[in-house]
């Protein structure tokens, strides 16, 4: 093993602005106000908000915990805290996890990305007299298109392997502290726009009204797993950033703060969304296809359609590029301490790497290449890879790290890394050790049930 020296943030600022780019992404911009809208407005966000500081953000502090006690990558850390403690290095498979997980991920993480990108122009370009259908047919004959997809999904990836060549200080730190700063700001701007010429009482009532009637318990399950999987966690690459922290950084106090701006960046968007929505009577239950093949429509139509709608796109970009990073970093770590090579060399194999896979997502697409290609029914490959990774590797992964920590590393060495007063310690500790790997494994159960044992039944 090469024993790569890890490099370490220059800043508290700037480890909780790439541990915050980490953890938003496009599901914050799209997914979290669809949910909370359906799942019971006002009482699904008072339930998400509940189980992000009661589930996630132990979740993450143990997380950040192992990485800075370890100060290596997720598969050295797992193996060297394993060993100092007296346990099996089979640990070490943790860290895989993560690792592969987040490889399988950034594959076709990257190609939405470049679809983001491509719809950055074509809305420069205008949806003047966009309807429904036509919204849909352009979309549906860019991701069929068996060259332009792969394009952009190739500059997407370039700019994540150029930041992450640079390493930490010159690459990560310098991206999230311009990009962070950035995404907020557009979010206020299109926030602004949205309540001057949108219907944003609608958008408050549908988002904010409370309607537990609505709650059902997988929406109470729902509700917890998008709290914890919108931290980032069980991916790697909470793990690699706390590998870069110093030890005088509080990481109780950082969790709270990452999980609090994540949440506020999810809010701020259903503000920023829905009152466009609502005001041009378009489908707030759009899901995924609410970004490219509805709100193309009211940019069409709304006054500075041609400047609101490249920002929005910009907005996604940015928050791809910021989650995208962070999902390359892991295995970059990793090969880069067991070789012994070049930083630039490992960032391009891996991903490169990463591209080719993501190749195959794009030509699965309906239309494309591969797209008569279904498994399981009716799954695309990029759904194989999103439900592998969503549902089974990092759930797994969340939940036995949960169990080493509260149950195989003593006590008195967590203690010591947190450095924290015993009071709050014991409630950090009861809920790492008892609430949340059942919480999690209710979630991963849930999901089985649903996507597998349920059509089984019939």
């Amino acid at each position: 093993m090469a024993g790569t020296q890890h490099a370490q943030w220059s800043s508290r600022w700037a480890f909780i602005m790439a541990a915050v780019g980490s953890a938003v992404g496009l599901g914050n911009i799209w997914k979290f106000p669809y949910e909370a809208g359906e799942g019971g407005g006002g009482a699904f966000v008072i339930l998400y908000l509940i189980f992000v500081f009661v589930i996630g953000a132990p979740c993450l502090i143990a997380e950040l915990s192992l990485g800075r006690r370890g100060q290596k990558s997720p598969v050295n850390t797992m193996k060297s805290i394993a060993t100092e403690e007296g346990k099996s290095t089979m640990w070490g498979l943790l860290g895989w996890s993560g690792i592969i997980g987040a490889f399988i991920i950034i594959s076709f993480y990257s190609l939405v990305g470049g679809w983001v990108l491509a719809y950055i122009v074509k809305a420069a370009m205008g949806f003047g007299g966009f309807d429904a259908a036509q919204s849909t047919e352009t979309f549906l004959n860019f991701i069929a298109d068996p060259v332009q997809p792969i394009i952009a999904h190739f500059i997407f990836m370039a700019i994540t392997v150029s930041i992450v060549a640079r390493g930490v200080q010159g690459g990560l730190e310098k991206a999230v502290t311009v990009l962070m700063p950035a995404l907020f700001a557009i979010l206020v701007m299109l926030m602004i726009y949205s309540g001057i010429t949108g219907d944003f009482a609608a958008a408050i009532d549908f988002l904010f009204r409370p309607n537990f009637h609505a709650l059902t318990g997988d929406k109470i399950l729902n509700a917890l797993g998008l709290s914890f999987f919108s931290l980032s966690l069980a991916m790697g690459s909470i793990m690699t950033y706390g590998s870069y922290l110093p030890k005088d950084v509080n990481i109780p106090r950082s969790a709270i703060t990452i999980a609090g701006a994540d949440s506020a960046v999810a809010l701020m968007a259903g503000l920023a969304i829905f009152p466009i929505v609502f005001a041009y009577g378009l489908n707030p239950g759009g899901g995924g296809g609410l970004v490219f093949m509805t709100l193309p429509i009211a940019f069409g139509q709304m006054p500075m359609g041609g400047v609101i709608g490249p920002l929005f796109f910009a907005l996604l970009a940015v928050a791809a590029v910021t989650s995208s990073i962070s999902l390359l970093e892991p295995g970059v770590s990793y090969i880069e301490e067991r070789t012994g090579w070049s930083r630039k060399k490992v960032t391009a194999i891996i991903g490169f790497s990463a591209f080719l896979l993501g190749t195959l997502s794009s030509f699965g697409q309906p239309g494309n290449l591969l797209g008569d290609l279904q498994f399981f029914g009716s799954m695309t490959i990029m759904d194989v890879k999103d439900y592998l990774t969503n549902n089974i590797i990092m759930p797994l992964g969340a939940m036995f790290m949960m169990i080493f920590v509260g149950w195989f590393v003593s006590r008195k060495a967590m203690m010591e890394e947190l450095a924290i007063e015993d009071k709050s310690f014991r409630v950090w500790y009861f809920l790492v050790r008892f609430i949340c790997p059942v919480a999690i494994f209710a979630v991963f159960a849930n999901i089985i049930y649903d996507t597998i044992i349920q059509p089984m039944l019939g």
